[in-house]
């Protein structure tokens, strides 16, 4: 059986630097359930900092859904 794992890494292009990834603690039965929720886990990231630090750091979170192999 296949779980798919979400991946969220946050960067700054201010600094050229970005965040460890952070592996989310659930996993995803396919990669189109994973990917809608990390879309939805970005936003609800962004709007958290707020328009002031996005704008000031430049800031933006990238994110990657993979299948991981289950037994």
């Amino acid at each position: 059986m296949t779980k798919w794992m979400l991946v969220l890494v946050m960067c700054s292009l201010e600094s050229n630097t970005c965040m460890p990834p952070f592996k989310y603690p659930m996993q995803f039965n396919d990669g189109y359930d994973c990917m809608v929720y990390g879309y939805k886990e970005s936003l609800s990231k962004i709007e958290e900092i707020g328009r002031e630090d996005i704008n000031q750091h430049q800031i933006y979170i990238k994110f990657g859904c993979s299948p991981q192999k289950t037994i």
